[in-house]
């Protein structure tokens, strides 16, 4: 089976208010040093990770738009000389549109990356100045411009149900997105998340975020939306034309393995789970010290691996195959997933079963979390 890399770069020109991702703002980047770290975290992961090719690569971060293009050659040489790729690998960066310029692009394509998500948010210029984004909506539609020019495969990012939000504005906008020609849309509701500037701005009332119902009305609209569009909902916030899904999300989603490096980076390679050291700097004292990065590591049981892969699968349109995940681990399906409350939410329409896959619906999706925690077996949970 093939697997997927991830590659973390941390640094941005601004830290979102929003964001609770592991990225930083440095004054400079020693980048022969981070070359250097990179390389010595990938050959790390290689040596333990099998012999199986790359089915996908994703810069990730932070925003890896700031990498230099010779950088991402010359990580994209090694994972190819470490692993070898897949027969149409797919090598997804993330950017955003104050970080990209013509050059930088061709430049990046040039290395290697075929696919690219582009960081809009918006297209509307009050909304971005709220979500502290650099750029401004014609700048966004420039960068996209450019990407196009450059990229075969693009994926553009759009926050909604931001406060106020109401359903006559989101359908604006969400056409106009639909409008731009991108065969992919990560379409996310804005969530408060803790530690954020976000949480202390809602916790000073400085705004008040939009109520659950609304929100919910704002989630419908989307994929109805998105549907009618040709780019139908495949996860929870993600939809694509045929055969524009992210292969490397799917990764996770399907939970195969996949070796994470870089700062904060997770991985799950041969039944191990990885998380290398968030801070830039105890990375790389970790790199100078070990030779990788990893802050901690830990072997998963199998009845943990079961759990993780139908909370991350029961997220998916397709569903999960019960009895794949049953052989994979070694688990009876009964132990799995909880059949009565199955057939109660059949019942109510929020959950679907064809032979021996299993889905939610999509009156169901809204109400995902609620239902992850019905459905599967509580003691595989919380063993």
């Amino acid at each position: 089976m093939a697997q997927a890399l991830y590659i973390h770069w941390p640094f941005c020109l601004k830290k979102c208010p929003y964001c609770d991702f592991n990225s930083h703002v440095r004054d400079g980047v020693d980048i022969a040093l981070w070359q250097d770290a990179l390389l010595a975290d990938m050959r790390h992961e290689a040596a333990l990770a099998g012999g199986e090719p790359l089915a996908s690569i994703f810069f990730g971060g932070g925003t890896p738009s700031l990498m230099p293009p010779a950088l991402v050659a010359t990580l994209l040489a090694e994972a190819e000389r470490l692993w070898g790729f897949a027969e149409g690998i797919e090598i997804t960066l993330e950017a955003n549109p104050s970080s990209v310029e013509a050059d930088r692009f061709a430049g990046l394509t040039a290395a290697g990356v075929n696919r690219v998500s582009l960081g809009l948010q918006s297209l509307d210029d009050a909304a971005l100045r709220f979500l502290g984004r650099l750029h401004n909506a014609s700048e966004g539609l420039a960068a996209l411009a450019t990407a196009q020019a450059c990229f075969s495969r693009i994926n553009a990012d759009f926050i909604y149900a931001r406060p106020g939000q109401t359903a006559d504005g989101w359908r604006h906008e969400l056409e106009a997105a639909l409008a731009l020609g991108t065969d992919h849309l990560s379409l996310y509701q804005l969530t408060i998340e803790p530690g954020t500037r976000f949480a202390t701005d809602v916790r000073r009332g400085e705004f008040v975020p939009l109520d659950d119902d609304p929100a919910a009305d704002l989630f419908a609209l989307t994929r109805e939306l998105t549907k009618q569009a040709g780019l139908p909902a495949y996860e929870v916030s993600n939809h694509a034309r045929c055969q524009s899904e992210s292969r490397h999300n799917l990764t996770y989603w399907r939970y195969h393995d996949y070796s994470g490096i870089g700062p904060g980076a997770h991985g799950r390679r041969n039944g191990v789970a990885t998380v290398r050291h968030k801070k830039p700097e105890n990375w790389l004292a970790e790199i100078a010290r070990s030779g990788h990065g990893i802050g901690e590591q830990r072997i998963l049981g199998q009845r943990e691996q079961a759990s993780e892969a139908l909370l991350m699968g029961l997220r998916l349109t397709e569903g999960i195959d019960l009895a794949d995940i049953s052989a994979r681990f070694a688990l009876p399906p009964a132990d799995l997933i909880d059949h009565d409350r199955v057939d109660f939410y059949r019942g109510l329409d929020l959950v679907w079963q064809r032979d021996t896959r299993i889905g939610v619906t999509e009156a169901g999706m809204p109400l995902l979390d609620a239902l992850l925690g019905e459905l599967v077996h509580e003691e595989l949970v919380t063993t």
